[in-house]
């Protein structure tokens, strides 16, 4: 491994892991991912810390789920007191910058990146904030329901392409930026995240990946349609959220929907290879570590669900690969979780950070990386829509445990049942594993204590939000600053150093 290497994240948003078997899915059109795989270690079995996008990310930067960060739902402030990994390499001398996507919630917008090249595509305010006292009543103006399935189909541009577009330029022009740098006297190392919001739906995408899934036989879920009354009681909670009884899927739609999620993952994989053909260009690849990931996945209709706010793998298993240097391309099946990501990154770059693991719920990966084992289970929280009190689940082994207060449990045998059609829990031959995940729960686990937290910090939302809507408006959103009069060519700059200093390779 590169001392202090640079470390370049490539982070998507709800992307299944069971679309990453080992690398992407052999049907899948994205070579640039491929051939990244083929040269990376690839996690099978990594999970979310919880399936739904700010918290999910709060946890991926900080290494602490939910319960900890205070990052519930999407709406839940990210406090500036937790240290991230971009505080912990800033700290250590890394430029970091961030370029896209992160769901911050709160006035810091930041959260250790020195830089941040773009805005959020996400609102940075309490507008979203779900509300415990009111079980089952829908927010419909921000609440998930199934326009995007309904609405699946080919567009040139959409939000967020016009989002990811730039999210990809900016970063191309950031990974020239630092090498032109790299010969500099005292350079620092850099981490730049790259964080797209596709696969994300709506299920909408260009013509030219569109049309790369014409005839594709993975164009139908492996589950089919569950009815409602045959759900499992959060599942229930979903179809009601995601208001199903005003929408009529057809099973075309799901196939249209389904194939506009393979088609933007072909899109996403165009911007990957974009990103990693300057690196190469630019001299950086052999010093850079890079790492794939997404935030949570999506149930693409399998069931009957959609999206993700559930312990269902479509929705809380994701991709992570990383390669580098001294990282030798493997297959992982240990269950690991993007909890874990911060302490690696931090390990990867000789960064110690033991004065504060005792508060962090994730363990470097570097071990497994070396070809080690790991015995420790993979925890997972939800406290967010389409709940009515929090979801906690665990991953040991072959099994997944998910238990609520409100619910009966769910033991899942993941070897012998992939798809999580047979819920074990209430059978008397598998009574003493679900007491010894109940102790398990219990042990790491205030429920009580867990659930007042979240409906105090919902309440509190629920006052201050729409206070601050009332009179004077200061947004949170985070506003790029483009300073003109430091780019390109100005009459304060000395015309033969600014040519050569924005020149790479120099001299040749």
């Amino acid at each position: 491994m590169t001392a202090r290497p640079n470390i370049l994240i490539l982070m998507v948003d709800q992307l299944a892991g069971t679309l990453f078997p080992d690398g992407p899915a052999d049907f899948l059109h994205a070579p640039h991912l491929k051939g990244l795989a083929a040269r990376s270690a690839r996690f099978r079995n990594n999970y979310t810390a919880s399936p739904l996008c700010a918290p999910a990310r709060a946890s991926f930067m900080s290494g602490q789920l939910p319960s900890r960060t205070g990052v519930y739902d999407n709406a839940a402030e990210f406090v500036s007191s937790i240290p991230t990994f971009a505080h912990h390499l800033r700290a250590a001398g890394y430029h970091t910058c961030l370029s896209g996507k992160m769901h911050f919630v709160g006035p810091d917008q930041l959260h250790g990146f020195e830089e941040r090249l773009t805005t959020d595509i996400y609102p940075a305010d309490f507008g979203w904030t779900p509300d415990y006292r009111k079980p089952g009543e829908r927010i419909d103006w921000w609440y998930h329901n199934l326009g995007s399935v309904t609405g699946a189909g080919v567009a040139e541009i959409t939000n967020q392409m016009e989002y990811d577009d730039e999210v990809a330029f900016l970063a191309g022009q950031k990974l020239y930026d630092l090498s032109r740098q790299s010969d500099d006297a005292g350079r620092r190392p850099w981490c730049l995240t790259v964080s797209f919001t596709h696969p994300h739906d709506p299920y909408v995408a260009r013509r030219q990946y569109w049309d790369l899934y014409e005839g594709c036989p993975q164009l139908e879920p492996e589950t089919g349609f569950i009815p409602y009354d045959a759900q499992d009681p959060h599942s229930q909670r979903l179809y009601l959220a995601s208001d199903y009884a005003s929408f009529d899927i057809t099973p075309e739609q799901v196939r249209r929907s389904r194939r506009g999620y393979f088609a933007n993952i072909s899109y996403i994989d165009d911007k990957v290879g974009e990103l990693l053909a300057v690196l190469e260009r630019t001299r950086m690849l052999d010093d850079t570590v890079i790492l794939f990931c997404s935030d949570h996945g999506d149930m693409l209709g399998e069931r009957g669900l959609w999206f993700k706010m559930s312990f269902f793998e479509g929705s809380c298993r994701v991709p992570l690969m990383v390669a580098g240097k001294g990282i030798e391309p493997a297959r992982i099946d240990a269950a690991v979780s993007n909890l874990d990501i911060c302490p690696t990154l931090c390990d990867l770059a000789g960064i110690d950070i033991s004065g504060i693991m005792p508060w962090t719920d994730g363990q470097s990966l570097k071990p497994l990386l070396q070809g080690s084992e790991r015995g420790e289970p993979v925890l997972m929280e939800y406290a967010a829509e389409g709940s009515y009190a929090p979801l906690v689940a665990i991953r040991d082994g072959r099994y997944k445990f998910v238990h609520c207060e409100i619910d009966p449990p769910q033991l899942f045998d993941l070897e012998s049942d992939p798809l999580e059609l047979t819920n074990l829990a209430a059978d008397p031959q598998h009574a003493d594993l679900v007491a010894a995940f109940m102790e398990k729960v219990r042990a790491r686990w205030d429920m009580a204590g867990f659930d007042a937290a979240v409906r105090q910090s919902q309440a509190r939302r629920w006052v201050v939000y729409p206070a601050l809507r009332n009179g004077a408006y200061f947004p949170w959103d985070f506003q790029p600053l483009r300073q003109a009069s430091e780019r390109y060519m100005r009459n304060h700059m000395d015309l033969n150093v600014l040519e050569d200093q924005k020149r790479f390779p120099r001299g040749e």
